[in-house]
C-alpha cells in the first residue's frame, strides 16, 4: 500500500498539468487513444485530484458532476506506482468527496480489464460492451 496523498487540484496548476502529463503518458502513449478523445470539453468544468507519492503525481483522475449523475473518469496511476492501491484510494476520495457534497448516484465507464477495482468500489456493470479509446468498455453504476 503507497503513501500517497490525494488532493484537489486546479486543472492548469502545476500539479494539474502534472496530472494532465500523467494521463497523456499512459492513455495516449501506453494505450494509444487518440488524444483529441483523451481530452475533451469536461476537463474544463470536472474537478481534478491527483496522488503523490515520494514528491511525484503518480496518479490522477476528475470527477464531473452532471444533473443526472457523479462521472468519474480519466483514473489513471503511473506503471512505475501500479499495484499499491493507488487508484482505490483516489476513488475512495473522490467518492467521498462528492458524497460530501450530497451526491449519491455514482456513474463510470470502465476498461473491462478494470472491473474488478470498481466492483469493490460498490460498481456494479450494466448494459453492452462497447468501444471508447480503441479498448472494450462497460458502463457501471452505484445502486
Amino acid at each position: 500500500m503507497s503513501d500517497a496523498h490525494i488532493l484537489i487540484v486546479p486543472l492548469f496548476s502545476d500539479l494539474g498539468n502534472l496530472g494532465l502529463a500523467l494521463r497523456r503518458e499512459v492513455f495516449v502513449h501506453e494505450q494509444h487513444v487518440p488524444p483529441e478523445e483523451e481530452f475533451d470539453a469536461y476537463d474544463l468544468t470536472a474537478t481534478h485530484l491527483v496522488a503523490i507519492d515520494d514528491g511525484n503525481v503518480v496518479g490522477c483522475l476528475r470527477i464531473v458532476f452532471l444533473d443526472e449523475h457523479v462521472k468519474f473518469g480519466r483514473v489513471v496511476v503511473a506503471a512505475s506506482a501500479r499495484g499499491k492501491g493507488i487508484a482505490s484510494r483516489m476513488m475512495r476520495f473522490a467518492m467521498d468527496h462528492a458524497a460530501a457534497r450530497g451526491e449519491t448516484q455514482f456513474y463510470l465507464t470502465a476498461q473491462t480489464d478494470k472491473l474488478a477495482l470498481y466492483e469493490k468500489l460498490g460498481f456494479v456493470a450494466f448494459g453492452e460492451q462497447f468501444q471508447d479509446g480503441g479498448m472494450p468498455h462497460l458502463a457501471m453504476k452505484t445502486y
